[in-house]
């Protein structure tokens, strides 16, 4: 079960950076593929232990195994302050993780006959020009609208005020009317402000706030109760289970706190708790809010124009027609989700350190599910 190898080729360049201006050495986790399943998850718990007291990783691991939660559990603290420490319930930011969350919501709607997914998004979003644009392209990164909400914000700082919020993306965009990089369909190009764009789609479909509408339409009826949306629009300021970004510099760590860019959400913007990703793993097997069919959508490979497939579906990295995974990186979020569903192994780590060592640790940890 090699699926991790390329697992990483698309990793920030922040990350790469990071790695070659701060190199961190992750020792190796020694496991016979002879040992007992028992065995395996004690000497990884003791390894992560080892990496949370050397400052290389302070966060959440859940294994997965054929079905079964072999491993499970927290190494660290929720803040900079070191004063309290984590639990299952502590909810991280996920960073692009919460794409997948994003596109569930999507595929809600079209679940209940309100939007489909070759709809114009001007149908949605009228004050934009792109009208060739599909739902379908914003979710598979190939609508060919440039990833520009960052720089627009920045450009327009006296405009924004004191937090960006969702609908202002919209009017930035409408404003400044960015030319395509392509045509849609014709090349893969990662982009944030397509999800952000789907977060706006999602609260004129659904008359909702997008917190609202998450926490309503998936949150609650899948029972995920320590999940949650939450950015500076927020009406709450803080959240009981809320983990804070921060950073290692040896033994000092510094707190990472959210800019006036953090009250968009869709490209991110979901925290949650490792208890709850057992209910989000089981989710995508079967559930009874969105139909197999739908379902099935997100794990599509699309065809471009010149006749390729890009290897991104609906919040999903597609390695195969059995492996999809997606990575999560802002402020001190580093995230990972890896799902096999022929073998019904799962694997997800959530840092809030600015960890430099997911990518490793995940390729050590592979070993435990083999």
């Amino acid at each position: 079960m090699k699926y991790i190898s390329i697992l990483f080729s698309c990793l920030t360049v922040l990350l790469f950076i990071s790695c070659l201006t701060n190199p961190v050495k992750v020792n190796d986790l020694i496991i016979d593929p002879n040992e007992s399943i028992k065995s395996k998850v004690k000497k990884t718990e003791k390894w992560l232990q080892t990496l949370h007291d050397d400052n290389v990783f302070n966060g959440a691991v859940l294994l997965i195994k054929n079905d079964s939660v072999i491993l499970k559990n927290t190494y660290g603290h929720t803040n900079a302050s070191r004063e309290k420490k984590l639990t299952e319930k502590s909810s991280f930011r996920l960073g692009s993780v919460s794409k997948q969350f994003t596109a569930a919501a999507v595929m809600l709607l079209k679940q209940q006959g309100k939007l489909d997914f070759d709809d114009s998004i001007t149908k949605y979003l009228p004050e934009l020009s792109y009208n060739k644009v599909t739902v379908r392209h914003l979710l598979q990164h190939i609508s060919g609208i440039p990833d520009v909400y960052l720089t627009l914000a920045e450009k327009n700082r006296e405009d924004v005020g004191d937090v960006l919020t969702i609908q202002e993306v919209v009017g930035l965009i409408a404003k400044e009317n960015p030319e395509a990089k392509e045509d849609p369909n014709s090349e893969f190009i990662y982009s944030n402000t397509g999800y952000v764009l789907l977060a706006a789609i999602i609260e004129r479909v659904s008359g909702d706030t997008f917190e609202d509408f998450m926490r309503k339409g998936l949150f609650e009826k899948l029972k995920m109760n320590t999940t949650r949306v939450w950015n500076l629009c927020s009406p709450s300021k803080d959240f009981a289970t809320k983990t804070d970004s921060f950073k290692c510099d040896g033994d000092i760590t510094i707190e990472v706190p959210p800019t006036f860019i953090d009250g968009v959400a869709g490209d991110g913007g979901v925290f949650a708790c490792i208890d709850d990703f057992i209910i989000w793993n089981s989710f995508w097997y079967k559930n009874d809010l969105i139909s197999n069919e739908i379902m099935e959508e997100a794990f599509k490979k699309p065809t471009l124009n010149n006749g390729e497939k890009s290897d991104y579906g609906f919040g999903w990295a597609i390695t195969n027609e059995n492996t999809a995974w997606h990575f999560g990186s802002w402020l001190g979020a580093r995230t990972l989700i890896v799902r096999n569903k022929k073998l019904k192994n799962c694997m997800v780590i959530l840092d809030n350190s600015s960890s430099i060592s997911v990518n490793k640790m995940s390729e050590e940890m592979i070993n435990v599910l083999e």
